[in-house]
């Protein structure tokens, strides 16, 4: 059995999107792709065939994974959260104390982290050290770069 992953109701069907992409769209092209290969002659020579043969074995090793993510994933109920804390799913605005700049994040699980797009692993050295702190906090974090020194603004859920 697999470790219990948590994931936003988003994040689970994204990855039953991909699941089904990869069994009805990317399955039935990489056999294609090796029909192909094989029909072109000597197997023991045909460097197209092995490569086809490699990436439909990647193929399946990508849709096992998922499916077994997909069954020991759990959704997060949002609504018996505590939403004064920084907590998964937490928007938080911070400001760097050291360069007095405002960042805004929002905390999710690690498997849908996005940085360009403001969504913070809460696996992130910054997410570890804000976690369970609340609006008007201090809060010193430990980064590979260094400490840095944040003052949480704002939480909130949207």
């Amino acid at each position: 059995m697999g470790q219990i992953k948590y994931y936003s109701k988003e994040g689970i069907e994204k990855m039953r999107d991909e699941l089904s992409r990869l069994i009805s769209v990317d399955r039935p092209a990489a056999s294609q792709a090796i029909a192909e290969a094989r029909d072109k002659g000597d197997l023991s020579e045909n460097a197209e065939y092995d490569a086809a043969k490699e990436a439909q074995g990647m193929l399946e090793l990508k849709i096992t994974n998922l499916q077994n993510d997909l069954a020991n994933a759990r959704i997060i109920d949002e609504s018996k959260m505590d939403t004064s804390k920084v907590l998964v799913f937490s928007n938080v605005v911070l400001k760097n104390l050291n360069n007095n700049t405002l960042q805004t994040y929002t905390l999710v699980p690690e498997n849908e982290s996005d940085f360009k797009n403001g969504k913070l692993s809460v696996e992130s050295p910054i997410s570890k050290g804000l976690l369970g702190h609340k609006k008007g906090d201090k809060v010193e974090v430990s980064v590979p770069a260094g400490t840095i020194l944040f003052e949480i603004l704002e939480v909130n859920r949207n």
